[in-house]
């Protein structure tokens, strides 16, 4: 993926942009973002932020992922 970049076409299920090192993806319901954590989440690449828009049918998930791929660094949760 290239660098602050939208990738949104007509026929996306997800919209996707980039920013430097993190990923924004914008899902439609839950289990179309459960499949996304599934399938994004790796040793290089973890979710960091999530955040709900709106309420009821227009309902958004907005998932925030950062991708580190330089040996030796080990991402890990901050937790309050």
């Amino acid at each position: 993926m290239r660098d602050n970049v939208v990738y949104n076409q007509s026929d996306n299920h997800v919209m996707v942009r980039t920013n430097g090192d993190e990923i924004h993806i914008i899902c439609n319901t839950e289990s179309q973002m459960d499949k996304v954590v599934e399938k994004m989440t790796t040793d290089s690449c973890k979710l960091v932020g999530y955040e709900e828009w709106d309420e009821d049918s227009d309902k958004k998930f907005i998932l925030t992922f950062i991708v580190c791929d330089a040996d030796g660094v080990i991402i890990q949760p901050e937790l309050n």
